[in-house]
């Protein structure tokens, strides 16, 4: 498929001159990326870099997962507007919107076209709301400010008695400016600024900053010992916080038991991450070039036992939750979404993956390390909480099983190479494979070297549809176990 593709093709963590990228009009453009993604192509970004004069170029990097392959395109200046793809592709609805929000241009054709974060100068929530209308409807407000300690979000929810019709979500009250505070960037607060894009993912978001920067450079990669980190890291970012989701999903059902382990074990699994870099988050470890610290012979003779505990009792707080009847009956067939409107509208990793689509990083675009140690697909086909719940237990027993693997098989080597600066009038991008899912970063250039545009889509960009779709014929009530099964990012989105 990819050998076709009108799409200049590169590979995960690669880099090419700005140049070479295939440019299109507009028009030709828009019908050439719906032509891709309706052969099995998927799209992962889809962004605006400002030109002179108030035009703004499109560019769509998409995904042949099944040639490992990724492609990139762009469009000629564009002013005014645009034909629509949404039309044909539903799962470039939120790309297309945040598109218009950030520099006018309109997608003409698009079925909801609205600012995704803030509507002109009155901030986040203050827009239009689908309305459904019947003698019967009421409409349920929620948030932004929240009776837990969450982040802010405003969900509006169409009902017919107990029954959601309609879940429309409002996010943007906490926009913080990151993309465009990156121009003209690489700054010194730059790999600050990445380790926060989302806290819970330092080290994902952290690693797909460092390989654009080493595909940028046009070097060598990190040392083989330094991706060896990296992926080591990236596992216990996962079992972490797949411990943590598991134990608040028993919460919201009132399974205390696997509740209260789950908590505790999560900090078990977090202090693993500390022993390698001092701190629980990952926080110092990933930098362009490898990685900050090691993990020394002594050290994984002291990690090891400590995993090999938390894994047996994580998994014998899922075995607790797993042999619960009250807690399979308020897991299954809960907020179901089918494998067809997961396709349709995009979703990523384990969202995905509990939708029965093989779907993961490590195993359809890998780079670093996993291309030499992966971590077998969990796959689910439910679709429903109980469906997440158990792709996140799978995964829990997989990404353990891995990570005793390799720390009993450490290579040999360097854990850092001083990085180049990068190339002038350059692109790069990079996936990784997030505990949520897919994350991307997408990088260009300017003439001097700097940030001309620097592009982050996390998982759950493409994933708050997917929690919008789940909510439709259930009950209110069932909300807040269905919104944890998702267990999506506010801050993540809200760059």
């Amino acid at each position: 498929m990819s050998r076709r593709s009108p799409f200049t093709l590169l590979a995960n963590g690669a880099s090419l001159p700005w140049r070479k990228i295939a440019d299109w009009p507009g028009d030709e453009f828009v019908r050439l990326s719906a032509a891709e993604l309706e052969r099995g192509a998927r799209l992962v970004s889809w962004f605006g870099v400002p030109e002179p004069h108030g035009a703004t170029r499109l560019v769509g990097v998409l995904a042949y997962d099944a040639d490992n392959t990724l492609a990139v395109a762009r469009s000629h200046p564009l002013t005014g507007t645009v034909p629509s793809i949404t039309a044909r592709q539903p799962q470039a609805h939120l790309f297309e919107r945040e598109v218009f929000e950030e520099h006018g241009l309109r997608p003409v054709g698009h079925p909801w076209l609205k600012p995704v974060r803030r509507y002109g100068a009155d901030g986040p929530g203050v827009m239009d709301f689908f309305k459904v209308d019947g003698a019967e409807v009421h409409e349920v407000a929620v948030g932004p400010v929240h009776a837990g300690i969450i982040e802010p979000g405003h969900f509006r929810f169409q009902c017919a008695g107990e029954d959601v019709l309609h879940l429309e979500i409002a996010l943007g009250y906490q926009h913080r400016g990151i993309e465009r505070a990156l121009f003209g960037g690489p700054h010194r607060s730059t790999f600050a600024q990445m380790e926060t894009i989302a806290g819970d993912t330092t080290v994902g978001h952290g690693t797909a900053h460092a390989m654009v920067m080493e595909g940028l450079a046009g070097a060598d990669e990190a040392p083989l010992r330094a991706q060896w980190l990296r992926a080591i890291a990236l596992e216990l970012e996962r079992l972490a916080n797949h411990t943590g989701d598991i134990g608040a999903l028993a919460g919201d059902v009132a399974f205390l038991p696997t509740q209260s382990a789950c908590g505790k074990i999560r900090g078990d699994l977090l202090n693993l991450t500390a022993a390698i870099c001092g701190n629980r988050f990952g926080r110092g470890l990933v930098r362009p070039g490898g990685c900050r610290h090691d993990l020394e012979p002594d050290r994984v003779r002291q990690v090891t036992p400590r995993l090999e505990q938390a894994l047996k009792d994580v998994l014998q707080a899922c075995e607790w939750m797993w042999d619960a009847a009250s807690v399979r009956a308020r897991f299954e067939n809960t907020g179901p979404v089918t494998a067809e409107q997961a396709r349709e509208i995009g979703l990523v990793g384990l969202a995905a993956r509990s939708c029965g689509l093989v779907r993961d990083v490590r195993f359809d675009q890998p780079a670093g390390w996993h291309r030499f140690g992966q971590v077998p697909v969990a796959v689910w086909p439910g679709g429903d909480v109980f469906a997440r719940a158990r792709v996140r237990t799978i995964e829990i027993e997989r990404s353990g099983r891995y990570l005793l693997e390799q720390l009993a098989s450490p290579p040999e080597g360097p854990v850092f190479t001083q990085a180049t600066a990068p190339v002038a009038d350059t692109f790069a991008v990079a996936l990784v494979e997030g505990w949520r899912g897919e994350i991307c970063h997408a990088v260009l250039t300017g003439t001097d070297g700097r940030y001309r545009r620097y592009k982050i889509t996390d998982p759950s960009f493409h994933n708050w549809t997917g929690l919008a779709l789940a909510l439709r014929g259930q009950a209110i009530s069932d909300f807040p176990v269905c919104n944890k099964s998702f267990s999506l990012s506010y801050c993540g989105f809200d760059l």
